[in-house]
């Protein structure tokens, strides 16, 4: 079980380091809430990345005026964590309200298509990988002038389709991906998910450890989400 008292000095500590140092204690009701995190089981990973999510918009508005406060970061942590746990299969927690809408598929299929051109210029990946990220990305531009007027089945067809190029995608890359990487993952993942252990059937929890290894392994190598789901 995780320890409510580390996660917040974790969490604190990262966020220290992105305020440059300037410490801000997690006190009070911002200890209360971070504590809530823990109790959900969002993962310092997925809070981490939420954290990133503000500092990052915080830049982008010019330069910094004041630290930046936990509790401004907390829409942010919610959603990474909404996405984290559809990624690997976890139900939504009733108190955590409802799922935020998805971006739309016109813009999904820009996002991908400009991160796959990126990586298929770079060519660092093995032969199976590489020729996976072809094909998504000449499947991708090709959907990518009629994704507006997709409606119904079609539509849904189209969207079966991403998925299927997405699981290829992964599966070329963990064929390529050093064994030893794929350990180190798969002990991450299980840490990530050690506080649903215990709430899960074993055979729902073995597929959230591998979902959440690919997740991590998609991070790692720098790979867009083709599915939209």
């Amino acid at each position: 079980m995780t320890d409510p008292a580390e996660y917040c000095r974790e969490v604190e500590t990262y966020l220290c380091r992105k305020n440059d140092g300037h410490l801000i204690r997690i006190a009070g009701p911002a200890f209360d809430r971070v504590c809530g995190w823990a109790a959900q089981g969002v993962p310092l990973a997925v809070v981490f990345r939420g954290i990133d999510r503000t500092f990052d918009r915080y830049y982008r508005k010019g330069q910094r005026r004041r630290p930046v406060r936990v509790e401004f970061c907390e829409a942010d942590i919610l959603d990474a964590f909404d996405e984290w746990r559809r990624a690997v299969g976890i139900a939504l927690p009733s108190e955590m309200g409802p799922s935020h809408a998805h971006e739309s598929l016109p813009a999904h299929l820009n996002r991908a298509a400009e991160r796959l051109t990126s990586l298929v210029a770079q060519r660092q990946f093995g032969p199976a990988l590489a020729a996976a990220l072809d094909g998504a990305l000449a499947e991708i531009d090709a959907l990518r002038s009629r994704a507006r007027a997709l409606r119904g089945a079609v539509r849904g067809a189209a969207l079966d389709r991403l998925r299927a190029l997405d699981a290829e995608v992964m599966a070329a890359a963990r064929g390529e991906a050093d064994a030893v990487l794929l350990r180190t993952l798969t002990g991450e993942a299980e840490q990530q998910l050690s506080a649903f252990a215990g709430r899960m059937p074993a055979d729902a929890h073995t597929r959230a450890v591998f979902a959440a290894r690919d997740r991590l392994l998609r991070e790692r190598l720098g790979l867009p989400a083709i599915a939209l789901d």
